[in-house]
């Protein structure tokens, strides 16, 4: 294997800062409806990769199937639902709780794979589920404390986090037949397709936005996008996907700095308590499924 242009892991870090910036900036562009801002953040993706995409791997069109369409087609809409729910999930909760719960999104991914793939889970597997969900009801139970909205948000991020679930179960099968730039292309497209009818079912407005909200829209495109799950894959040929796993673990605790100095929200026992909980059950789950299979790579942020 050739030496890497530079560190890897100095990629990975860089990659986790990147991600985290996702929770922040959906709230900076607090005029926009959820659908647009996830509208936004696909649609200028999908046309800053659509001259790689459409040059250098054109003729892998020609040979993708109607099969392989039709589960790209399922993964882009639970994709764009995931946006819109956990987008909307931000008006009502913090980020703090928000990113947490949906960071649970690994344990939705296997338990997913227990159902319809019949896989087996070890002992280790079970009790890590166990803890991180204790954590997410601690979470849960302190928002609804200060307010009923709170847990409301809370639920919208577990909705969140079974959405993107979804979108990897039908897309996993795909992705393994057609190259990674030219797979997130099709899926963001389609993604793309999808909140446009959805913004205009609902009558949302597409334009009349302040300036810094295009901003924010451009930088949700390639901050999480390309210097967060961009580089996590190009680690990957270097770094173990455990590696890169637990780095996206920590994705919660960089959203909630950004979150305390950008827009000075506070953290509160309940969410310091059931984050390290879940975070905790988030490293012992991945330890114990990585030696069985590769953990996916998390592209929902």
């Amino acid at each position: 294997m050739r030496i890497p242009p530079f560190n890897p892991y100095i990629a990975v870090v860089i990659g986790v800062v990147s991600v985290s910036t996702s929770a922040v900036l959906v709230k900076l562009a607090d005029q926009a409806p959820a659908a647009i801002i996830a509208n936004y953040r696909l649609l200028l993706a999908v046309m800053i990769m659509a001259p790689y995409v459409l040059i250098k791997n054109r003729s892998e069109f020609q040979f993708i199937q109607k099969r392989d369409w039709l589960l790209s087609a399922l993964a882009g809409i639970f994709l764009a639902f995931h946006f819109i729910v956990w987008f909307e999930s931000l008006n009502y909760t913090s980020v703090a709780s928000s990113v947490v719960l949906v960071t649970l999104q690994p344990i939705f991914a296997f338990l997913g794979t227990y159902l319809f793939f019949q896989e087996r889970f070890s002992y280790g597997a079970i009790i890590s589920m166990v803890i991180a969900l204790l954590g997410s009801l601690i979470i849960s139970w302190g928002d609804f404390q200060i307010s009923g909205i709170a847990l409301f948000g809370d639920m919208l991020a577990l909705l969140g986090a079974v959405l993107v679930t979804a979108y990897f179960l039908m897309g996993q099968r795909v992705r393994k037949r057609l190259s990674l730039m030219t797979y997130t292309f099709i899926v963001y497209g389609i993604s793309s397709l999808t909140l446009i009818l959805y913004n205009l079912i609902g009558g949302n407005p597409f334009f009349g936005y302040p300036v810094d909200h295009w901003l924010v829209f451009l930088g949700l495109a390639i901050l999480p996008t390309f210097f967060g799950h961009t580089l996590f894959n190009w680690a990957l040929k270097w770094v173990s996907t455990a590696s890169i796993s637990m780095g996206i673990v920590f994705e919660p605790v960089g959203a909630s700095i950004l979150a305390y100095f950008i827009l000075g929200e506070t953290i509160t026992w309940s969410q310091w308590l059931g984050g390290s909980i879940v975070l905790f059950g988030l490293f012992l789950f991945i330890m114990s499924t990585t030696k069985k299979r590769n953990v996916t790579i998390s592209e929902r942020n």
